[in-house]
């Protein structure tokens, strides 16, 4: 498989060939590129009515929850399991508990996890291998108005998160009752009044089938379940990441993360333009993470495969962190973070059906701008797991009821909308617009008490203290009030202003 792009991607086939699984990797990335052909693709019907289901196959097990999708659904799947004692069974297509991007986050938001009951303070510690002394954000502005923004507690802890899933899957497997698959797709779910079968393909082509209450879509932004309930359009804007973790470089400083940072302006293309960020982050060891990435709308011309943006990756690298003689390429670390712009009151994406529910990536409720999934599936595992043990106790597991079990928050569906200004669009924006507009930001927030900036790189503002900056901001940069109408327009600014009137009403009651 290397040998394919040993002409058209030369600086991957290099790095790729010296991995022992680098074949199977770049058959990862392949897959993950697929998913912008299947937009174009009619949408798959994978959900079906149960008098459909074929005759011939025996189910092979009875469960309470089937979750298709073995990455952050393993969190959720060992609440279920142990705190609340449903059978569980977890499918994944690879290798269970593991992961194409690594995680990080604070110490306090991850000892989150130990109120589920499930997870020990003793052995979330013990995840974590490395923490840093601070943090920092800097674009590429002009030398004399650049502001690089310090952050303290904000995504200073790097968590092994392959040992996280494998302790969440040790877990699942010691619960009487429940079960995990690896290497084993998901085909299809039949419905019935009182239950689901899901359908499976086995590493070995056999056709499987599992009867259960509900099954919990956690298969992340390739979904097939998020495409069909969501008409085909299951995000409106991305995120796509490539990256390394690796050893030999000359300027990694391993005691600061570098949560984000441009070195350059929007690159253009005759298909665009993409502002391209990295994120630089000490792991174990002389382990150091560095990510490429850029926002865009799901609909814009840009390229977006990541195979070619790992080729860009590779050839920009030295511009921002120095492979030195023993630079040596560990594990690539990659994946599509999703997004979806609310332009409502409230949660305007289908994120359930009846005995459906999407979690994590396929719900892609996450804030893109900085926390993704794993923060959102931190914060909300308790009542994401409580809500769903209430319903499956009260047999509500209607679509209206299990929508309200999920990981919508309204301050993060307004930081999502504020996404769409770090899309840069070749026909509206400068060059410099998004690297401007965010040193604008910085300096706004380095004028502003610490909670400021913590809570916006945590996801945790509140309406008060986004409006702070919004209007510091507008004051400090004007050209933000022509840019709305480029970026959000009429629907997307109406969209807007009900998005945040809606969080104001769920402040003012006390709701999420």
């Amino acid at each position: 498989m290397l040998d394919r792009i040993r002409t058209t991607h030369p600086l991957v086939y290099r790095h790729f060939r010296a991995l022992d699984n680098g074949g199977e990797q770049l058959g990862s990335i392949l897959a993950i590129d697929r998913y912008w052909e299947q937009l174009s693709l009619p949408v798959p019907e994978v959900l079906l009515d149960g008098g459909k289901m074929p005759t011939g196959v025996p189910v092979s097990g009875d469960f309470d929850i089937v979750y298709a999708g073995g990455t952050l659904g393993l969190l959720h799947a060992a609440v279920m399991a142990v705190r609340y004692g449903w059978r569980v069974l977890v499918m994944e297509r690879g290798e269970p508990a593991r992961t194409t991007r690594d995680w990080n986050i604070s110490r306090g938001e991850l000892l989150r996890l130990s109120g589920t009951g499930v997870f020990t303070e003793t052995e979330l510690d013990s995840l974590i291998v490395r923490r840093y002394r601070t943090g920092w954000v800097e674009f590429h502005a002009s030398q004399e108005r650049r502001k690089r923004l310090y952050i303290d507690d904000v995504l200073d802890c790097a968590v092994d998160a392959d040992r996280l899933l494998g302790m969440a899957m040790a877990k699942i497997v010691s619960t009487p009752g429940s079960r995990i698959m690896g290497r084993t797709s998901f085909r299809a779910c039949y419905r019935f009044d009182d239950h689901v079968v899901v359908e499976a393909e086995g590493h070995d082509g056999v056709q499987l089938r599992f009867r259960a209450k509900m099954l919990v879509d956690s298969m992340g932004i390739v979904s097939p379940v998020a495409m069909q309930l969501n008409g085909g359009r299951p995000q409106t804007h991305v995120c796509p990441t490539v990256g390394t973790i690796a050893t030999g470089f000359e300027n990694a400083d391993f005691e600061v993360g570098e949560i984000l940072a441009s070195t350059e302006p929007a690159e253009l293309s005759g298909r665009g333009g993409r502002q391209l960020i990295w994120e630089g982050f000490p792991a174990k060891g002389e382990e150091y993470i560095t990510y490429l990435f850029f926002y865009d709308r799901v609909d814009s011309p840009n390229d977006k495969s990541l195979l070619n943006l790992f080729e860009t990756y590779f050839r920009k690298l030295p511009d921002y962190k120095r492979p030195g003689a023993g630079f040596t390429v560990l594990r690539p670390v990659y994946g599509i973070i999703p997004a979806w712009s609310h332009d409502g009151s409230g949660c305007t994406r289908a994120v359930s059906d009846d005995r459906i529910l999407l979690l994590g990536d396929a719900a892609s409720l996450g804030s893109p701008l900085t926390f993704c999934g794993f923060g959102s599936m931190v914060r909300n595992l308790d009542r994401l797991t409580s809500g769903l043990d209430h319903a499956l106790r009260a047999g509500t597991l209607g679509r209206d009821s299990l929508a309200g079990v999920s990981a919508f928050e309204h301050n993060v569906a307004s930081m999502a909308n504020l996404m769409k200004y770090m899309c840069f669009d070749a026909r509206t924006d400068e060059p410099d617009f998004v690297n401007e507009l965010m040193n604008e930001v910085m300096i706004v927030l380095d004028g502003l008490p610490p909670r400021y900036r913590q809570a916006m790189f945590r996801d945790e503002m509140t309406l008060d203290e986004l409006a702070t900056v919004m209007l510091k901001v507008a004051w400090r940069y004007p050209k933000i009030l022509a840019a709305t109408w480029s970026k959000l327009g009429l629907q997307g600014s109406a969209g807007f202003v009900k998005n945040i009137a809606g969080w104001a009403m769920a402040t003012s009651t006390g709701r999420r």
